[in-house]
């Protein structure tokens, strides 16, 4: 097949070893497929080639630790390695200007520094989240830097990164992947290279516009559900209704070639892709003269959730007494979701300096967070252990709610705390019955739309 070796030849080169770039480099390894990873950044591939890991991903540092350093992992800041790899894969960081603008420095020097490595019969695999559009418009211009043409010398695909933190690897052997081709050698090259290596099915586009369309839409949706889920809590709230309940009775009807199907609400939306690829759709569409009026809304209604929750850690310490100012508040989870250490665009920032520009006196702990990132992002120290963050807190708020917190003892919890004591549930989506018992041991119980 042009653009592609036969299946036992096969080398892939990974550039940008970030979260995803990682996890796909790790995969294809463990996969059987010689991998070389290209990055900017010196002391994260002297990490990795020591095979250590400073991503919090489940079974991530497992699979670096294995294979760093082999013949099947190799990772380097030479750029120029990457003409020993038959397929390319591109994961670099595409931020967002406040302006819904693509920040594409990342991807503008990825694609320089390729356009001076690349060797005829490549295949390139973009999967950085673009502006639909950008992949032809930018992208292969600086590709053809090289005196190469696209499609005739080498070939390129858009496959837009869809994985959810800490259930990446498992979604990589399993979830569809898209492919959008520059043409249909490229395309068919591409479907084929991901059918060899992970063994998953495989969507064809018919243009890069399509498949770099995906990835957005797919975001678009998911932060439109949840901004309902979270407005739909605060109706459930002057209620006095389970929001949870009213979710999974709703969730139960067929709709079209589904089921309704509504998120949950929290604290708010976080990460590196919810929080900006609305915008960059934004921003495309105001650029085309179109004018996007739900996006501006969702993002106002799920920015808001820290503050609302600020809010109701407000008003349970009011209910035993108290105020913010002097009250010591204990924050259990730190990252933007359940079960990961990831602190991008976290939500519990906002509500962490809410309390202390409130006066209150705050603790954390999150055992998925390193230290000195949590130090770095919140300006305070996590406590060594639960028991040291929750020491007489008059509010323990969960944050996040993590697999390592589902063996608390909630009665020693509750010696450890001050005589009355608030639980706030972010996100932690206690069933019933767990309720009664935090309320049966004295706590006051408060969650979003509960």
């Amino acid at each position: 097949m042009r653009f592609l070796p036969a299946q036992d030849h096969i080398t892939a080169g990974v550039v940008g070893l970030g979260y995803v770039g990682s996890c796909i480099a790790a995969t294809l390894a463990d996969n059987g497929i010689p991998v070389i990873g290209v990055d900017a950044d010196t002391s994260l591939v002297q990490e990795l080639s020591a095979g250590r890991c400073r991503i919090s991903e489940t079974g991530l540092p497992d699979l670096i630790s294995r294979w760093a350093g082999t013949p099947r992992l190799r990772v380097t800041t030479d750029c120029a390695a990457i003409s020993a790899a038959d397929v390319v894969i591109v994961t670099v960081g595409t931020p967002i200007r406040d302006d819904g603008s693509l920040m594409d420095l990342q991807l503008k020097s990825a694609c320089d520094d390729l356009s001076r490595h690349l060797r005829p019969g490549q295949l390139l695999i973009f999967k950085s989240t673009v502006p639909a559009g950008m992949t032809r418009e930018l992208v292969v211009p600086l590709l053809e830097r090289s005196g190469m043409t696209c499609g005739k010398d080498f070939g390129l695909a858009f496959c837009p990164e869809r994985l959810s933190e800490g259930n990446a690897l498992k979604e990589l052997r399993s979830f569809p992947i898209v492919v959008g081709g520059w043409c249909p050698d490229s395309g068919a090259a591409a479907a084929a290279f991901w059918e060899m290596s992970l063994g998953v099915e495989v969507i064809r586009c018919h243009s890069l516009e399509t498949a770099e369309m995906v990835k957005l839409a797919d975001n678009w949706w998911i932060d439109h559900n949840i901004a309902m889920a979270n407005e739909l809590a605060k109706v459930c709230a002057t209620l006095d209704v389970d929001v949870l309940e009213v979710i999974s009775a709703a969730n139960s009807i067929k709709k079209g070639h589904g089921s309704v199907n509504i998120l949950l609400p929290s604290v708010g939306v976080g990460g590196s892709c919810l929080t900006k690829d609305p915008w960059m759709v934004w921003r495309s569409a105001r650029d085309r003269g179109l004018d996007l009026r739900t996006i501006p809304a969702a993002r106002e209604v799920n920015d808001g959730m820290p503050g609302y929750t600020f809010g109701l850690i407000v008003e349970e310490l009011a209910k035993l007494g108290s105020t913010a100012a002097g009250s010591k508040v204990a924050v259990l989870g730190l990252a933007f979701k359940n079960n990961t250490g990831d602190l991008r665009a976290t939500p519990t920032l906002p509500v962490i300096t809410a309390l202390r520009e409130a006066g209150a006196e705050v603790a954390l702990f999150d055992p998925l967070v390193d230290g000195d990132e949590a130090e770095k992002t919140f300006g305070l120290r996590p406590s060594s252990s639960i028991e040291e963050a929750v020491r007489d807190a008059r509010c323990v708020a969960v944050l996040a709610w993590h697999k390592q917190f589902e063996d608390l003892d909630l009665a020693e919890l509750r010696q450890q705390v001050a005589e009355s004591c608030a639980l706030i549930d972010g996100r932690a989506y206690f069933p019933r019955e767990i309720i009664a018992r935090l309320r049966g041991l004295g706590f006051s119980y408060r969650g979003i739309g509960r």
